[in-house]
């Protein structure tokens, strides 16, 4: 070997400072659980794993529907009328609660079946799941997170997991190779192979998000990172990814990430840019897939939404999908941000990228009369042909009840007598001819006449007349709530959607509200279960007083005003002496940025001797206070 240079030399020093700095930290993490009386996470997970061992058999009971819950799966049986719910968390405001169940949402009965299988997976929530009718039917898992009630740790999973429907069983594949671990992520699946793109992993002290793709063999049961060329997403999670099986090609729009601006600042990141993965080289078999793939960037057109995350979308016929909700963080004063949440529901064709509103109609009828109808008499020898028109007459009252059509009028598939079955509308008018001659469209539910002869502009007064008709039969209907995270899933042509997240001030609302929406009438959403904020625990008189506040209004905080500063004395001093004093003129969240370490071991303190127990979040704003408060002392 030659000798080393000296930058290998540095590498190699800082490679070991890091490697002590993350032993300290993790030393100083357990002293803390354990001050706390919590576990360290990986024995919470093993003692999860220890009562699931005594689970001798399958147990199958009717249930109420879920409780409140957020991010766990929801897919749609491959073979049945049934939704499967798997996993989740639930945060109360000073606990977390995480899930392993399993459950049955029967559709025709609307009723729920939990059931409780030997070995299942940890509990976990930003998992992923895909329902196969392979072997049965199965529901494939992969990854996730496991989060301490108190949110001070965190577990990414990399293990895949495989139910069997009709055996009602648990199987961990053990494939090497596979992703790392992660939360986050997506997963598809596409000719017998499951796809995972993106996702992050975080561990408080650092997180990291991803942009790589990884396809396992459902029948070989091995790994495969492709090799993608092409520019294609940043790393992100939380974006939404779809299948276009026979174009063979998988779709990827929006996420989420953060960037590091510079040390210990973060800067959250909106993507809402569409990328399509497909195949490169060679058509193969209709059985086969090919061995070389590239990203390619799609243009988006349309009535695109605003920049949000959390907006949730599912596949529907057409190469289509209905996305729902989202929210967008708008500052709201120097430091806070102020969540706005959505509930616009849009369609996009996913191959042209082109979004639309998704207005729906209601179950307003329309009435239509029979026109008198033209009967020429034909049979020979009844009526002797004098010239004269007869007509069958047909009742006032004869009246049919005709339901706006599936498509509605801006979607209608309306095909000319030249061809061309997929123009709609819109495209239809570009395509009068300028003589104003007529030109008919008929789908078999509308025929459309375009240019009267009558004006040059008679085509566009039709469709202009023909869209305020549509209109006309738009009726007020009823939108769930505004939310992020909802779950969405279709089957049989129904959309359905199950809970959320929205946010009061401070306060977290986890939803367990579910409905459904005719994908093809796009009429109204049905209440399958009604939204009831009853059900919502909020625990949070630990660190605020009567009138909330959070962080900021707990007794004894310094770097309020002076009475809270007086009446804290009494309790405990904090003197800060070891704190590194800022430069001068250095701006408070420049000074923190740096020192937040120090700032959050000194909110730990307090807290604990105050017998505050704070979550994460609390304690970031308490260690803020103390650093202002500190500031505030040396200038005073």
């Amino acid at each position: 070997m030659g000798k080393k240079t000296k930058t290998e030399k540095k590498g190699k020093g800082k490679e070991k400072t890091a490697a002590k700095t993350e032993k300290k930290a993790d030393k100083r993490a357990k002293k803390e659980l354990a001050e706390k009386g919590e576990e360290d996470i990986e024995k919470l997970i093993a003692e999860f794993q220890e009562q699931d061992k005594k689970r001798v058999q399958v147990v199958e009971e009717k249930c109420a529907p879920p409780s409140p819950r957020s991010n766990m799966t929801l897919t749609a049986h491959p073979d049945k009328d049934e939704l499967i719910m798997f996993g989740g968390e639930y945060f109360t405001g000073n606990k977390m609660h995480m899930y392993n169940d399993l459950l049955f949402y029967n559709i025709k009965k609307n009723e729920w079946l939990k059931m409780t299988a030997p070995n299942a997976p940890p509990p976990r929530s930003s998992h992923q799941a895909v329902g196969l009718s392979q072997g049965g039917g199965q529901l494939w898992v992969f990854g996730g997170e496991f989060s301490s009630p108190t949110q001070s740790q965190f577990y990414h999973y990399k293990d895949l997991w495989v139910f069997h429907l009709r055996e009602k069983r648990w199987e961990k594949v053990n494939s090497p190779g596979g992703p790392s671990s992660r939360s986050g992520h997506r997963m598809v699946s596409l000719k017998k192979h499951l796809f995972v793109f993106g996702g992050f992993h975080d561990n408080i002290r650092d997180y990291k998000y991803f942009s790589d793709v990884y396809m396992f063999s459902l029948d070989t049961y091995s790994w495969t990172k492709l090799d993608v060329s092409g520019v294609g997403p940043s790393p992100r999670s939380a974006c939404q990814m779809a299948v276009l099986p026979e174009l063979r090609r998988m779709y990827v729009l929006g996420g989420y990430s953060k960037e590091k601006v510079k040390k210990d600042v973060d800067k959250g990141i909106v993507h809402s840019d569409l990328f399509c993965l497909m195949p490169e080289g060679r058509k193969t078999q209709d059985d086969l897939l090919p061995a070389k793939w590239k990203w390619q960037a799609v243009s988006q057109s349309g009535a695109r939404p605003s920049p949000r995350c959390g907006m949730s979308w599912a596949v529907i016929s057409g190469n289509r999908a209905l996305a729902y909700g989202g929210v967008h963080d708008e500052e709201d004063g120097d430091e806070d941000l102020q969540g706005v949440f959505y509930d616009e529901l849009y369609c996009v064709d996913i191959g042209k990228g082109k979004w639309f509103d998704g207005v729906l109609r209601g179950k307003k009828e329309v009435t239509v009369k029979k026109k008198r109808r033209k009967v020429k008499e034909e049979k020979a020898g009844m009526v002797e042909d004098d010239g004269a028109e007869e007509y069958e007459e047909v009742d006032s009252e004869d009246e049919v009840n005709m339901q706006v059509p599936e498509e509605g009028i801006e979607n209608l598939n309306i095909a000319s007598e030249e061809g061309n079955p997929s123009e709609t509308l819109d495209t239809c008018q570009e395509r009068i001819p300028a003589d104003g001659r007529e030109t008919t469209f008929d789908d078999g539910v509308f025929k459309v006449t375009l240019g009267t002869g009558s004006s040059t502009n008679a085509g566009e007064e039709s469709v202009a007349d023909i869209k305020r008709t549509a209109s006309d039969m738009d009726v007020d209907v009823f939108t769930p709530s505004a939310r992020m995270n909802a779950l969405l899933a279709v089957k049989n042509g129904v959309l359905y959607m199950y809970g959320g997240i929205y946010e009061e001030g401070d306060k977290q609302v986890t939803l367990s509200d579910m409905y459904s929406l005719d994908t093809h009438r796009l009429d109204e959403w049905k209440i399958l279960i009604e939204q009831d904020i009853k059900e919502q625990v909020w625990e949070e008189s630990d660190s605020s007083d009567e009138e909330g506040g959070g962080a900021k209004a707990m007794e004894g905080v310094p770097g309020e005003s002076e009475e809270s500063d007086d009446e804290s004395d009494g309790d405990m001093e904090l003197t800060f002496e070891e704190a590194i004093p800022p430069d001068t003129g250095e701006p408070l969240a420049t000074y923190f940025s740096r020192t937040e370490q120090y700032w959050l071991e000194q909110a730990q303190l307090f807290s604990d001797a105050e017998k505050l127990d704070l979550n994460l979040k609390h304690r970031k704003q308490l260690a803020l206070d103390l650093c202002q408060s500190y500031m505030k002392k040396l200038t005073a």
